[in-house]
């Protein structure tokens, strides 16, 4: 920052060097908070965990004797910037993390 402010660096230069800093740099945690630390990669992968824990589940509740209790339902995999759910012992799951929309924008 020094650089730039004595003339030494320019503007577009900063903005590049900006651009393209690690997504754990201090930058981009302020810009992003803890989202910054996520991938497409992470979050597809929360999203294949949590589909096979509820896939796990219907199994089980589907192949379980009709007097048995309920299962519980499983809790998603929590992700940066989702809110945490009010009542954590829903029965139904609370939606968190990119929507297939938002997912396909980071590839597009």
């Amino acid at each position: 920052m020094l650089d730039w402010h004595r003339g030494e660096l320019s503007s577009r230069r900063l903005s590049v060097l900006l651009r393209h800093l690690p997504r754990n740099s201090a930058v981009a945690r302020e810009l992003h908070g803890e989202a910054a630390e996520w991938s497409v990669s992470d979050y597809l992968l929360a999203t294949a965990v949590d589909q096979l824990a509820e896939a796990n589940w219907m199994f089980a509740t589907v192949n379980q004797d009709e007097d048995a209790e309920a299962l519980e339902y499983p809790v998603p995999v929590s992700r940066p910037g989702a809110e945490p759910a009010a009542d954590e012992s829903a029965a139904e799951p609370q939606p968190a993390g990119p929507g297939p929309a938002q997912l396909a924008s980071f590839f597009g």
